[in-house]
């Protein structure tokens, strides 16, 4: 058999797949084939690497030459011009050559963080998803083998408790403290880990880009947990839609079992663990965590009263460890290489990268990983190149829905977990939709309200009534017919919705609320004092010239 001198590694996310990467691939192969190139030229899938400047995507290695779109009908050029005569295709560049120059980038970080700084993202785009022996190559299963053979679990819990990782899902909650927890909970012979990977956010999909390029580090921080705070059995609750996932992560666990890396004794040791895959029915009220362990165990999806929490009375009653996909990514890395390595990225408080999705007015938007601690500026200015038509910034809202509103004031604080909360807003679970002075903050808001008056599961009066309550306001207020009074009732509705409601859908809904009381006031009093929408959004008028009017500073 010849060497192998050229990979071949072309996109598979869910958006290539539906531009015809499968029929690239297999037009790969058969002009490989043709040429008698099947032997030198090694060819495999993979997720995509954050940017979807276009679709299907094709890379080539050692020369780390990115083309996109590729279509079957540009197979026999690419395979003919790159692989057989080793020039690069130009006739495929027109659209990725930004491309090329990050894949060249990624390709060339010889064992460091490239400067987006990939922790959770670093084998993404780089392994096959449905090759375990890929994962292997890169490292994959040596943290888990690490913690078995070299670790208790009180060593490994307060390993994570050192590295100061907090929970990437959105509260911020330190992961190793409440893995202390579980373990220290008395559990009457069964504990459980449950992997939340219901992404039901609008606007966000790092998880499923997680769970889609890299389904073996989800794995393999599951079993590390389990052996930490003594479980035997996990779930990864998956979002119903993300088909493409749940094969992947099916797939993962299947190869594992087969090569020893989960099931019964475990790296030759007593640990013994299994992970079962369930499939979410596209409630996003299930992204809740006791909602998500009510749908678990067969019932409808709603909420519990909390105390007792899932760690001492979780699934089926049992003391219950529920991380996000994006927290336990990060697991195997600090495991392997330990806290000190960890706190070299982020700030003091808030360890680590975080994974944003850039939605929005922004020239290019997608999937990046960078240092906790970074400016919303830059995200702007340096991953998101710019606002498009040099349009100016008016605000940001972070973590989907339920996530804080941002305005341009406030581009220059620091986005980790405590410089936001000082600054009266919070971090979210990482979706930044961009939004340009064109926004009415009256029509987003009701297009909040609408997501949360629709998804509300109704168990509690607050968050059943408040989200109706709050949309029906803003309506009028959008048509012209609101009053002053109608502000301070949106307000009082946030601050019920905040403290009364029975979970976290409820309480979050509050949070666009405030924000846009808080920071936009007098954008509210112009719908309602002059009856127009500044923008010309609303159906009250035309927009209005601002520089004839003089609102209140803010």
């Amino acid at each position: 058999m010849k060497q192998i001198r050229s990979m071949v590694l072309v996109s598979s996310d869910t958006k290539s797949m539906e531009q015809g990467a499968l029929w690239v691939f297999l037009r790969l192969q058969e002009e490989l084939k043709r040429l008698n190139l099947d032997e030198e030229v090694a060819i495999s899938m993979i997720g995509d690497i954050g940017r979807h400047y276009a679709s299907p995507l094709v890379i080539v290695y050692p020369e780390a030459v990115a083309y996109s779109p590729v279509s079957p009908s540009d197979v026999p050029y690419l395979v003919e011009e790159h692989l057989k005569n080793g020039r690069i295709a130009t006739r495929l560049q027109n659209h990725s050559r930004e491309l090329s120059r990050r894949v060249a980038w990624l390709s060339a970080r010889k064992g460091t963080i490239p400067a987006e700084q990939r922790i959770v993202l670093r084998r993404v785009g780089l392994i096959d998803p449905m090759e375990i022996e890929d994962y292997i190559v890169h490292d994959g299963y040596d943290a888990l083998g690490r913690a078995l053979t070299e670790m208790t679990p009180d060593a490994v819990i307060s390993e994570i408790q050192a590295s100061g990782l907090r929970g990437r899902g959105g509260a911020g909650f330190p992961t190793g403290l409440k893995w202390k927890f579980v373990k220290e909970t008395p559990d009457g012979g069964h504990k459980y880990v449950i992997c939340n990977a219901d992404e039901s956010e609008p606007g966000t999909f790092k998880d499923r880009y997680i769970l889609e390029g890299d389904p073996h580090s989800i794995i393999e921080a599951m079993a590390i947990a389990a052996y930490a705070v003594g479980a035997s059995k996990g779930y990864i609750y998956v979002r119903g839609e993300y088909a493409l996932a749940q094969e992947r992560l099916r797939n993962a666990i299947e190869q594992a079992e087969q090569l020893g890396l989960l099931g019964d004794n475990i790296f030759g040791t007593d640990f013994c663990f299994r992970i079962n895959v369930h499939s979410g029915a596209g409630a996003y009220i299930c992204g809740e965590e006791t909602a998500l362990i009510e749908s678990i165990e067969g019932k409808r999806g709603e909420p519990r009263a909390r105390p007792p929490f899932p760690t001492t009375k979780g699934l089926w009653g049992k003391p219950t460890l529920v991380n996000n996909v994006e927290t336990l990514a990060n697991i195997p890395a600090i495991i392997k290489n330990g806290n000190r390595w960890f706190r070299k990225f982020g700030t003091a408080s808030s360890p680590g990268t975080k994974v944003y999705t850039i939605l929005g007015n922004v020239n290019v938007t997608g999937c990046i990983e960078v240092p906790m601690g970074i400016t919303l500026r830059e995200v702007v200015a340096i991953y998101g190149k710019g606002m498009k038509d040099q349009s100016a910034l008016k605000l940001a809202q972070t973590g989907g829905s339920g996530g804080s509103v941002i305005p341009s004031s406030l581009q220059d604080t620091p986005m980790d977990f405590d410089s936001f909360s000082k600054a009266g807003v919070s971090l979210g679970s990482g979706a930044l939709l961009i939004c340009n002075e064109d926004t009415c903050i009256v029509d987003l808001a009701i297009v909040l309200m609408n997501f949360f008056r629709t998804e509300s599961c109704g168990k509690c009066t607050p968050c059943r009534v408040g989200n109706q309550r709050a949309y029906e306001i803003l309506t009028r207020i959008s048509e012209g017919q609101g009053t002053l009074n109608d502000i301070d009732t949106l307000d009082q509705l946030s601050d019920h919705l905040f403290r009364l409601s029975n979970c976290g859908l409820g309480q979050t809904a509050s949070t666009p609320l405030r924000d846009i009381i808080r920071h936009f006031r007098a954008e509210l009093e112009a719908h309602i004092r002059l009856k127009t929408c500044p923008c010309g959004i609303c159906p009250t008028s035309a927009p209005l010239e601002l520089e004839s009017v003089a609102f209140p500073q803010v």
